[in-house]
């Protein structure tokens, strides 16, 4: 069993980063493609940032492009979520969600979910 583990969430404010750390426990990560999802309060949930097992493909939201940066440390287990220029609009809880077919990059079909880690970007 894969336990994900959400951190580095906070109160930022407007232009301001932060950096999301998704660990993992039980299992290595290395097998698995790891997605970033986010929802806000009163919407749906939606797919934020993905990345492959072996860390060379990666696919974005549009609206995250250019100011997010997924990247991974399968040696720590660790996948990050880099992100920057933060606007109001990116206030929600992050969640990371683990899928067995490492390879493909995608925002659905995930085996395992963390608990999420709250992100508030307000001044």
């Amino acid at each position: 069993q894969l336990q994900l583990v959400e951190s580095g969430g906070g109160l930022v404010q407007p232009g301001g980063s932060l950096r999301l750390s998704c660990t993992a426990s039980g299992l290595s990560l290395d097998y698995y493609a790891i997605g970033w999802f986010r929802q806000a309060p009163g919407k749906e949930r939606e797919g934020v940032s993905c990345i492959s097992s072996n860390g060379r493909n990666t696919v974005y939201a549009n609206s995250v492009k250019g100011r997010l940066t997924i990247s991974r440390d399968n040696a720590k287990n660790t996948v990050y979520l880099q992100m920057n220029s933060l606007k109001p609009e990116d206030t929600a809880v992050y969640y990371c969600a683990a899928d067995h077919h490492g390879s493909i990059c995608r925002y659905y079909g995930m085996d395992y979910w963390g608990k999420g880690t709250l992100v508030t970007v307000s001044s």
